[in-house]
């Protein structure tokens, strides 16, 4: 009976010391779901950060970063910080840049499509600049994911109108004048109307008016006033020759990379900034025409006979470019000429 008691002292004070003992055996971490992986996006645009487009993609990537939850950063780089005009298609096809902006007619070369923007005298208000928008788009669409690429949404300059240091009733009047030059639109513009053609890049326009060398240019009111040409130009005729639009598109890859849900929310972001920009360029189209006007400039209408010679000279150019391009081209003009 004793050694039984002693026996089970021994069981309990064994069972005691075990318990007593740390645990050595390693206690497994607890899992941790993945964070959701962030995209991280690089724009490239060759425009200041002042200008209304620049300031209008902007506000896409931070809507669209906003309205992905945080699955979607998009940094802009304006005035070709990342990528020249240039190089940008070309940054975004080989994944330097996941997206990107250029003006329409700088990919002309590459994308004879996109020609119709460069078509003079043929699109004279916002809502003819649209209606052909609406008639270029599946092109344009078709052509950038041949290439990889992705359209977004395109917004317009103002509209293209005549400035000159003298009245302009005729064609004669163009005949012997330096016309500022700066696409072969306007070179051979130029030719037709007898003028002298002078390459004169933006920023040195109101260098060239001071030394003489140019006596007019066909482009917006927004680049009149930037270059406050004011000193030496005494007429502005809104002739609305074109609209050159500026595309913004970004890496198919980088595009399919990303969750359905973010997907969508970038193309109603990109919806709201073609919406917001036409708007914007509109506005400014009057603001800067009434600033020429605030400083001395004389807003005028061509006469009918002209403004009819001139609209002549656009059917002249979109033939031309019809011919040149194929029946890729048919597809924009004769729906537009129809309605």
């Amino acid at each position: 009976m004793e050694q039984k008691k002693i026996g089970a002292l021994l069981a309990m004070l064994i069972v005691g010391h075990c318990l007593a003992q740390p645990n050595t055996t390693p206690t497994p971490a607890p899992m941790s779901s993945p964070s959701p992986s962030r995209a991280n996006w690089k724009l490239a645009t060759a425009y200041r950060a002042e200008s209304f487009h620049t300031q209008n993609i902007a506000q896409f990537a931070r809507e669209a970063g906003a309205a992905s939850g945080g699955q979607l950063s998009i940094e802009v780089f304006p005035n070709n910080t990342l990528a020249k005009l240039a190089e940008i298609t070309q940054a975004v096809q080989q994944g330097k840049a996941q997206g990107g902006e250029v003006i329409m007619t700088s990919m002309v070369k590459e994308l004879p499509i996109a020609g119709a923007d460069t078509i003079p005298f043929v699109v004279s208000s916002y809502s003819d600049a649209q209606r052909l928008w609406k008639l270029q788009r599946p092109g344009i669409e078709k052509s950038f994911t041949e290439r990889g690429l992705k359209l977004l949404y395109a917004v317009p300059w103002p509209p293209q109108g005549l400035h000159s240091n003298k009245p302009i009733r005729s064609m004669a009047d163009f005949k012997g004048t330096q016309m500022r030059t700066y696409n072969l639109t306007t070179v051979r513009i130029a030719e037709l109307l007898g003028a002298k053609s002078v390459d004169v890049p933006t920023a040195d326009v109101g260098k060239a008016l001071a030394e003489g060398r140019m006596d007019n240019m066909i482009t917006s009111a927004l680049t009149g006033v930037e270059n406050k040409v004011w000193t030496h130009i005494r007429y502005y005729y809104e002739i609305n020759a074109w609209f050159p639009k500026n595309v913004v598109f970004i890496s198919s890859k980088a595009f399919d990379a990303l969750k359905p849900e973010t997907r969508t929310e970038v193309l109603k972001a990109a919806d709201a900034a073609e919406v917001r920009g036409w708007a914007a360029s509109q506005a400014l189209a009057l603001t800067a025409t009434e600033e020429l006007r605030a400083n001395g400039v004389k807003i005028e209408r061509i006469p009918l006979d002209l403004d009819l010679e001139i609209k002549r000279m656009g059917e002249k150019f979109s033939r031309e470019w019809v011919r040149s391009v194929g029946n890729e081209a048919n597809t924009i003009f004769v729906p537009y000429y129809l309605k």
